[in-house]
């Protein structure tokens, strides 16, 4: 039998804060639809748990990729006590982990930090405050720019990522063949003189104007995901997502032993989504490393798609082959010509005594414009700037290669 009770009290004051919780976890929502949500409810009453599920999602959510969020939330929110408790236990760090624990949904992480946000503040409250005399000593947002992924807390790590997510990198425009008309003065467009000449039988010719189109070239990113980059892959997905929702023209392949095309997975909205969606596609997480065979799959399938207009490609991986062959400085030099600007983002140059010793690294040198680091949000950051100018002197290859021939 359905409720007709207007929804007052505990229930209202309980979709209000429930609302917030959405709010917090990143939905976006005003006013107006709580108000909404308690007229609902009202007017349709509640007969069963999927009835008040379907009312407040009709007015909640009003994107697609709110609906994992929105799904979390109410799962989280409107079940026992007692499984309310068995999820604070689940948080307890004195509680002994299990390996056969079910992994964590899509959006689940971000509803718990939003629900229980007051909470964890109360616990940091209480605790006993210590005065430390920080006059010159380095703040913590620098200190945390600097350091290391691999080396970064959970919490750094999520804070890496908020800061991931504000990179964008600079449009870098090229210029094309085609033109485009403008109403300035410019380069004559006889084509558009003609055919509004013609409009008028030729009895009046007006000036008409044209310039070369300018476009946002393509980025394409080849990250190594083998088990060498397993403190790094993960991270780095955050930051190609942020790319992808900031820039129209990205291609993400990902490679350890076979490649996978991972650009559609992370055209979604939700980073969470986006990032089950490329933990399912790529069979080889965390497995050995064949550069040159994946580079070869690249030129052959997808490079004539991807690689036109100027396209830039961001290459990142270790460069620690597994095969012995040639083909590497073949695919690499064949790669190198078909873009027009190659920059090889490598984490070992973490390592002030770094040494190109192995063998893909010197076979893979002389076919890059740029070698970077990748380890930490400075050299995120620094890459953003090296692509709205010329490379620095540090960065150029060729500093490698003359320390390889003088070895």
């Amino acid at each position: 039998m359905t409720t007709q009770a207007p929804p007052s009290g505990k229930l209202a004051e309980n979709i209000l804060y429930f609302s917030r919780t959405l709010r917090a976890a990143g939905m976006k929502l005003g006013p107006s639809a709580v108000v909404d949500c308690v007229r609902a409810v009202e007017a349709g009453g509640i007969s069963d748990r999927d009835d008040f599920y379907w009312t407040l999602h009709s007015v909640l959510v009003t994107r697609k990729e709110d609906m994992v969020v929105f799904e979390q939330a109410f799962n989280l929110f409107w079940r026992s006590r007692e499984l309310v408790e068995k999820m604070i236990q689940m948080f307890s760090p004195q509680m002994r982990e299990d390996d056969n624990r079910e992994k964590p949904k899509a959006g689940e992480s971000r509803v718990s930090e939003a629900m229980f946000a007051g909470q964890e503040s109360q616990k940091e409250f209480e605790r006993p405050e210590i005065e430390i005399d920080a006059q010159f000593t380095t703040s913590a947002r620098e200190v945390l720019r600097e350091k290391d992924f691999a080396q970064m807390t959970v919490a750094e790590i999520n804070q890496a990522k908020r800061e991931m997510a504000k990179m964008t990198l600079p449009l870098n425009e090229v210029k094309t063949r085609r033109f485009q008309p403008v109403n300035r003065v410019a380069k004559f467009d006889p084509r558009r003189m003609l055919a509004k000449a013609m409009r008028t039988g030729g009895d009046l010719v007006l000036p008409q104007f044209r310039e070369p189109k300018m476009i946002e070239p393509p980025v394409v990113i080849l990250a190594d995901i083998s088990g060498s980059m397993s403190q790094y892959s993960r991270t780095f997905l955050h930051f190609f997502h942020a790319l992808s929702e900031n820039r129209r023209h990205v291609h993400t392949f990902l490679f350890g032993t076979r490649l996978t095309n991972v650009t559609r997975q992370l055209k979604m909205k939700d980073p969470d989504v986006a990032l089950d969606e490329c933990a399912n596609a790529v069979e080889d997480w965390s497995g050995g490393t064949r550069i040159g065979e994946t580079l070869h799959q690249f030129n052959r399938l997808w490079s004539r798609r991807v690689l036109g207009q100027g396209a830039i490609v961001l290459l990142i991986t270790d460069g620690l082959e597994r095969d012995e062959d040639d083909r590497l400085a073949h695919e690499m030099d064949r790669l190198h010509r078909s873009c027009r600007r190659m920059i090889w983002l490598n984490p070992l140059l973490r390592f002030d005594g770094f040494q190109a010793a192995a063998k893909g690294i010197r076979t893979m040198l002389p076919h890059v414009d740029e070698f970077r680091p990748v380890h930490s949000l400075d050299a995120l950051s620094g890459l953003c700037q090296a692509l709205a100018g010329e490379a620095g002197r540090e960065n150029d290859p060729r500093i490698w290669l003359e320390a390889m021939r003088a070895a």
